[in-house]
Order: C-alpha cells, then sequence, then structure tokens
C-alpha cells in the first residue's frame, strides 16, 4: 500500500446509529494541521476531530437530509446546496461528507471525506489524510449550479478521486474491518488435489482425504491453540479465527488496527498476519535474511515441503430475460488465488494467457505482484508469494463461452391462488470436456405466498417443495454433466393459500391510475376469462412485508433463481499454464491448477410478468 495513504480517525456506528468504537491517529492529524499551516489555511477547515457525539449529530443529520445512511447519489427537487446528493454523483453513497454544525453548513464545518462502510448491523466510517486544496475542491462541487458531470469535463468529482490514492486505501481499511467485526475473516479458497501426494506418510495419509496443514512459521512450540485440520476436503483451511456473530470484538479491533496501521498508516491489513504474530510471536530464530528485504505480508519464513498452489474462482452473475426489447446480461467476477508454500523469499513468475478473450473490464493485482505486457492476450506476472492463502488477482470479464444455462421462465396466474408454469433451459451448451457441471438446481421463490400443492413432472431430475419456495434438481451431486448439452422442460402448476381481507377498493387506491384501467378492463372483458393483471395487483396489495435479503419479489416481481458449480476451465478464458511457473532462485516445488466456476445472482425473470431492467449503451 502507498506511504502516502494516511488515516486521520475510525468510527465505528452500530444500526441505532450510536457510536461503539472510534480510534483517532494524532500523528496523521498532526500533518493534516500543518498542511493547513502551510497554506494558511487553519481558520477555513474545522480545526479539530470532533466528538463522537457530534459526530453522531452529523451523521444522523445527513442520514435524515438525504433519506437514507448513503442517500441516492443524484440530485433531486429536495436536495439542499452544499449537501452529498447536490454533486449529483452515485459515488457520494460511499464517500460522504458531514457538517458538524448543522446550522452552519460551510467549508469550516466540513468533514471530508468520510468512507462509508456498511457491514451487518454497522456502519463504518474512515477519514483519510487529504491535502486542504481537495477539501476546497470538494466544497466547490457541493455549491455548483449545474448537475453532474459533463461529458469530457475533468472537474467532476470521480477526476478529483482519482486524484487521492489515500481514498482507495480509505476504502481498503473499511472493508478489512468490516470483515472482522462481522467474522467474514476466513481466507481464500485454495482447492487441492484429493490425489495422496509424495512425501512421507502423513502426506500420503492427510493427501488423499483432501486435508492440508497450513504454512507453518518458524516459531517455538506454543502450547495454547494449536490449528485445527478439519477441513471441507479439497480445500485448504485459513489460518484466520472466526468471531462469528457475537458482540463487537473491540480488543480485536485494537489489536488489528495496532498491527496492521501503525500511527495511522496501513502497512498490512492481511488479519491472518496480525493474528499469527499475535499468537505466536517471535523468537532468535525469526532473523530475516541479511541479503533480501523481508516484505510486511510475510513475517515468518515458510519451513517445510514446497509447493504451489492456483485457483481460479469464477463467479457468473445474469439476468436472463427471454424478450426481444430487453437483452439478457451475463457478467463474470474472478480471482486467482494462490498458496505458494515456499522456502526463503523467492520470486514466483508465470504468463497471464486468455486476457483478449475475456474482454477485461477491471483488473487488479494484490501488492506483492508485479506485472509486464508480453503482447495483446498476455500478462507477464512476478510476485513475492506471502504466507498462506491469498488472492493474487481479481477481475471482471465477459463470459467468453457463454451461459452454462439459457432458456425462458414463464408463470401466468390462472386464478388468485393458482399459477401455470413452464421452464425450457439449455444446459452446457457449447461446453466440452473437460468442463463438467457438477450440480445445478432451479428454483421458484414464493416468500408473499403460501404453496399449498404442486401438479407438474419436470422431464429431468427431482423436485421438492417447501412452504415459499419449490425447488428443481436438475443435476445432482455425483451425476455431473461432462461433454455433452441437454434440454430439460418443466410445465406444472402451484396452488397456493387463498388471501384474506383483500378488498378490490383498496387495491385501486394503491396502484391509482393502473387499478382504474384493470377495472375496465374487467369490465369490458365480463366473460370468464380472467384479467391477469388484475389478479396480480390484487394480490400484492397488503401483502406481508418480505426480507431484505428477497428484494427481487417486491412489487409483482417473480423470478427462477439457478445455482450451479462448473468446474474444469474457467469461463471467461483466463488460464494459467502450470508448466510455465518460474521460481527463482530455483527450486523443485509442485504446481497444481485448479478451476471452478459457481453462479451468483443468476436469476431467469419470468417472460409474462414485470421485471427490472436498465438500458445500456450499445457498444
Amino acid at each position: 500500500m502507498s506511504s502516502g495513504c494516511g488515516i486521520r480517525a475510525i468510527w465505528i456506528l452500530n444500526n441505532l446509529d450510536a457510536v461503539v468504537f472510534s480510534r483517532r491517529f494524532p500523528v496523521v492529524e498532526k500533518r493534516w494541521r500543518a498542511a493547513c499551516n502551510a497554506n494558511n489555511d487553519s481558520d477555513q477547515f474545522f480545526s479539530s476531530l470532533p466528538t463522537n457525539s457530534d459526530l453522531t449529530d452529523a451523521f444522523l443529520d445527513r442520514k435524515h437530509r438525504e433519506g437514507s445512511a448513503r442517500g441516492f447519489g443524484i440530485r433531486k427537487s429536495n436536495s439542499t446546496l452544499g449537501s452529498d446528493s447536490w454533486v449529483d454523483d452515485p459515488i457520494t453513497r460511499h464517500v460522504v461528507g458531514l457538517y458538524i454544525n448543522k446550522e452552519e453548513e460551510d467549508i469550516k464545518n466540513l468533514l471530508w471525506p468520510l468512507i462509508l462502510h456498511t457491514k451487518g448491523l454497522y456502519s463504518i466510517l474512515i477519514l483519510p489524510m487529504v491535502e486542504p486544496r481537495h477539501l476546497k475542491a470538494y466544497a466547490r462541487l457541493c455549491k455548483r449550479s449545474d448537475c453532474g458531470t459533463a461529458l469530457g469535463m475533468d472537474d467532476g468529482l470521480s477526476s478529483l478521486l482519482l486524484d487521492l490514492p489515500s481514498v482507495t486505501g480509505a476504502f481498503m481499511v473499511a472493508h478489512a474491518i468490516g470483515d472482522i467485526i462481522t467474522g467474514d475473516t476466513v481466507e481464500p479458497e485454495v482447492i487441492v488435489s484429493a490425489a495422496p501426494s509424495v512425501g512421507g506418510l502423513f502426506d500420503s495419509l492427510t493427501g488423499s482425504i483432501g486435508i492440508s496443514s497450513r504454512a507453518k512459521p518458524v516459531t517455538p512450540p506454543v502450547t495454547s491453540a494449536s490449528p485445527s485440520i478439519t477441513s471441507v476436503p479439497g480445500s485448504v483451511t485459513g489460518d484466520a479465527p472466526k468471531i462469528g456473530s457475537r458482540p463487537l470484538d473491540k480488543d480485536a479491533l485494537r489489536t488489528f488496527i495496532n498491527s496492521s496501521m501503525p500511527f495511522g498508516t496501513p502497512l498490512d491489513l492481511n488479519y491472518s498476519n496480525i493474528f499469527t504474530i499475535k499468537a505466536n510471536g517471535f523468537s532468535a530464530t525469526d532473523l530475516p535474511p541479511s541479503e533480501q528485504k523481508q516484505p510486511a505480508w510475510k513475517p515468518y519464513l515458510y519451513k517445510g515441503k514446497q509447493r504451489i498452489l492456483f485457483t481460479i474462482h469464477e463467479t457468473i452473475h445474469a439476468a436472463l430475460y427471454d424478450r426481444d426489447e430487453i437483452p439478457d446480461t451475463i457478467s463474470v467476477s474472478g480471482q486467482i488465488n494462490c498458496r505458494a508454500d515456499l522456502e526463503g523469499l523467492p520470486d514466483v513468475s508465470f504468463p497471464l494467457a486468455g486476457l483478449h478473450r475475456a474482454s477485461l473490464e477491471v483488473l487488479s493485482y494484490h501488492p506483492c505482484a508485479q506485472v509486464s505486457d508480453q503482447g495483446l492476450d498476455k500478462q507477464g506476472v512476478m510476485f513475492s508469494p506471502p504466507l498462506g492463502n491469498f488472492v493474487l488477482m481479481r477481475y471482471q470479464a465477459t463470459c467468453a463461452l457463454g451461459p452454462p444455462l439459457k432458456g425462458f421462465y414463464q408463470l401466468s396466474m390462472v386464478s388468485e391462488d393458482k399459477g401455470a408454469f413452464l421452464f425450457k433451459l439449455h444446459l452446457m451448451e457449447g461446453y466440452k470436456a473437460p468442463l463438467t457441471m457438477e450440480f445445478c438446481t432451479v428454483t421458484m421463490p414464493f416468500p408473499r405466498r403460501r404453496i399449498v400443492s404442486l401438479d407438474g413432472t419436470p422431464s429431468v431430475g427431482t423436485v421438492s417443495t417447501s412452504e415459499h419456495s419449490v425447488e428443481w434438481k436438475i443435476v445432482t451431486s455425483g451425476r455431473g454433466l461432462t461433454g455433452r448439452s441437454i434440454e430439460v422442460t418443466f410445465p406444472g402448476t402451484v396452488k397456493f393459500a387463498p388471501w384474506k381481507n383483500q378488498r378490490l377498493s383498496s387495491s385501486r387506491s394503491s396502484f391509482g391510475n393502473d387499478a382504474d384501467e384493470d377495472s375496465d378492463n374487467e369490465a369490458e372483458n365480463a366473460s370468464n376469462m380472467v384479467n391477469e393483471e388484475h389478479l396480480m395487483e390484487k394480490m400484492n396489495k397488503d401483502l406481508p412485508p418480505v426480507e431484505l435479503e428477497e428484494p427481487f419479489c417486491w412489487q409483482a416481481y417473480n423470478y427462477a433463481k439457478v445455482s450451479f458449480k462448473v468446474v474444469g476451465a474457467s469461463v471467461s478464458g483466463i488460464s494459467v499454464d502450470p508448466k510455465s511457473v518460474g521460481i527463482y532462485p530455483a527450486v523443485k516445488a509442485p504446481m497444481e491448477f485448479s478451476t471452478q466456476v459457481t453462479s451468483g445472482d443468476y436469476i431467469l425473470w419470468n417472460t409474462l410478468g414485470k421485471c427490472p431492467n436498465v438500458a445500456t449503451i450499445k457498444r
């Protein structure tokens, strides 16, 4: 991380908007005051950091003014001059400003930039160090009469933030703290072969069931807290402990902050390293090599059997509409996880192939890596590996092979409490061996309705129902689909429990003119035909609240969600050739490479119903 990143203060608020943890860094604050004095700006800015109570009041005031903790990020009719929404940029939902004295919204009372990160029940605010001229530039944006940033102009908020690497560092700090307070500190998964390795009886026994010991630092034996070897077969266990869902662990936070960002300068945000150092400490044998500089991300030197593991893990997000007027959207987010159990401080290099085919949109590397171009479709990557599992690279790409599942889903309400549905899907079309679909499940959620009965038989797979969902298992574990594609169908009807206390008049008042139009249509079609649109509106009035985890079921939206896992190769085209991996100084270390592709938000929208969509620019 850049040495220019400094953190002035950290605040953590709970769901009641009360500060439950705060930390200020006087060294960085002294640098801020020196910068203000150097430009004779000491009287123009907020002279000192606010108290917790003042910050809480300012946060609540902004929450009330913007409509929510994040706000909308766009200028609305009720936006006020000087507010974040007045800037008219969606980034203001994450980089916010607070006026400590709400009665006088002036630059002297403005605290900016505050990185806002919400995780679990907590709101995390990070205040990085910026130059006074950057604060002045943002204050001018808050007073501009025009909206947004014109195309080609370089005086907008995004251009300003590009000149502030400390904001990027503050985002990393916020995410690291969010993972700690919610217990989400598990290391990235690295898949290992289930075949036994050559290297003694212990390696043969543990390798055959997929258990691998973690990278052990060179430390004296510690009688307390020995690492557990219980793990999912085929994966390497992480070093970091789970904090779980218990209340905020302030001791863990203090330990992390003191070790990862001494005096407010972030150095190493790897919680696994921090925990290992706290648990094991250092001994007289932990001497750094005299001829090389030991990086912060590798506090201990590895000793043991040497090997390198690479895993490409991709997640496919898709919204499939099966409509001429709405294009399907498919994207791939991926990362290359690595574990390099190598003695000393070697450098590892390899060519990363498939970049052109993947049409990468976003690409970022771990701080330990250096990158050089080797042509249109390749990049040379060299890195000094940290201890344990780590994410070497993250990227956003297109799905070069096309969607592993495509088709349509239709649901039509034939009466108020009965719906007819039809699935017609193609699986693994265009996918060839060694690509294998290990499992595939389609779920129809109905969180607003209670299912009474289901009638229908799929062409392939099994069906099960719960009170609020229908689950169709097309491909089950142990019966993977390799080297061929299949077409599956599932027609059927689902019956729901009847609604009670449902009134047409309230439905009309809720839907306004649309409800009146539906009433006219009903009068015109007074025969036995059922007005489907009227039924959908009637069913969506006075409905019970839906859990926030199912936002797509609000209003009249209905969909089916797909879950699957594909192994054998990446769908983006990104690849690593184990034979091209080099180590300097040269050592003999076996290398393993694996891939897995899983579904993210993979949605089949009802072709016959309402659905949300976003207009995209045609390229």
